[in-house]
């Protein structure tokens, strides 16, 4: 809004000239979300304590000490999380950019669905909420709408070779892997399943939001590049028209993860819940398919990957061999049931969330 409105009046008043800078208008988003999460964060808390009562029903096949520590604290977070980034990238975004919009519906999109499930939990004092079948079915469509669009995005970026319906491979210099229509389905397998991933990393207070934070500064970083000709020319990575609008969202995406993680951190105020963790999944899930930066997540995210592998590696061996491979899944608790204390577990995966994340920009310049 601002960029719309101030841009054009850059020749009568200098200073509106910073408005026309990308950079500028990211540290922009990163202050503003900051500062709406500081001021509704109180309130917002206050009101869903009330609302909710006992707070989010703990699931009573986890670590047993959850049903002592946690109780009571209520749920709905990620509300701070989204209202702080869409009003953030509503005004300091330029709202006439596409990608801005695909990754916006999405993510809200996503909230809405999990908005829905944490409701469910809360009313029904119960741990289950939306069933799994019909949360894969509206992210699955969801996300089939937002990679078509993206498709057409990309068929009119400039290069020696077509964007739409490929797979850039990190590492190697011009590598596109054609997928024609069946990148639809690999689109939509990165964003469920970056949404999902995050989901089940939410489990022990400020865990979940770090590492998202990390991955948002990475990505602002690489959206910023990849929507510079002159940077990817150097860079030798391919180019995306218009997609450097997306660091606005990033921006906007860490200072609200900042300010949430003043009432997140242990001893938690609020949890996200899965109004948050499938937002926020899916919006980096969304932008990596944006920016050609599919692969790219599974590194950054490379924690997110963890969790939700150790969950399918618990569940297929009980099924196959009626045995477990860890004492809980997901791994983060694990590391409860042998004893790590729950500082020590979320401030060690912070510390791997940010190594993957150097390995993911290290993609940039090694070719």
């Amino acid at each position: 809004m601002f960029y719309y409105f101030l841009v054009p009046l850059a020749d009568q008043f200098q200073p509106f000239n910073m408005f026309r800078y990308l950079t500028f208008r990211t540290g922009g988003a990163v202050m503003t979300a900051l500062i709406i999460a500081f001021v509704i964060g109180p309130p917002l808390i206050r009101w869903l304590k009330v609302r909710q009562g006992k707070g989010q029903p703990i699931r009573e096949d986890g670590p047993q000490r959850h049903l002592l520590e946690k109780k009571g604290t209520p749920t709905m977070g990620g509300l701070m999380i989204l209202i702080a980034l869409l009003v953030s990238t509503l005004l300091w975004a330029d709202l006439s950019n596409p990608y801005v919009w695909i990754v916006l519906t999405v993510t809200l999109g996503f909230g809405l669905l999990g908005w829905w499930d944490d409701y469910l939990k809360v009313s029904k004092r119960s741990s289950a909420g939306v069933s799994g079948g019909v949360k894969l079915v509206i992210q699955g469509l969801i996300s089939i709408a937002a990679v078509i669009l993206i498709m057409e995005l990309h068929k009119a970026a400039p290069g020696p070779e077509p964007l739409s319906g490929t797979v850039a491979v990190p590492f190697l210099k011009d590598t596109l892997v054609p997928l024609g229509a069946f990148f639809i389905v690999f689109g939509l397998l990165v964003i469920v399943g970056a949404s999902n991933a995050v989901n089940l990393t939410d489990g022990l207070d400020g865990l979940a939001i770090v590492p998202v934070m990390i991955a948002a500064l990475s990505f602002a970083l690489i959206c910023y590049i990849v929507g510079r000709a002159d940077y990817t020319n150097y860079l030798q990575i391919h180019f995306v028209p218009g997609a450097g609008e997306l660091a606005i969202l990033c921006g906007a995406l860490l200072g609200a993860g900042l300010g949430f993680l003043w009432y997140n951190a242990p001893p938690a105020m609020v949890f996200m819940g899965d109004t948050g963790s499938l937002a926020l999944g899916g919006m980096l899930g969304t932008m990596a398919v944006a920016i050609k930066h599919e692969i790219v997540l599974a590194i950054i995210g490379g924690l997110f990957v963890l969790e939700a592998v150790s969950v399918m590696i618990q569940v297929a061996s009980f099924k196959l061999t009626g045995k477990r491979v860890f004492r809980m899944a997901p791994i983060h608790h694990h590391f409860e049931q042998l004893g790590w204390r729950e500082p020590t577990i979320v401030i060690r995966f912070w510390i791997i969330a940010v190594i993957l994340a150097l390995i993911g920009l290290s993609t940039l310049k090694i070719r």
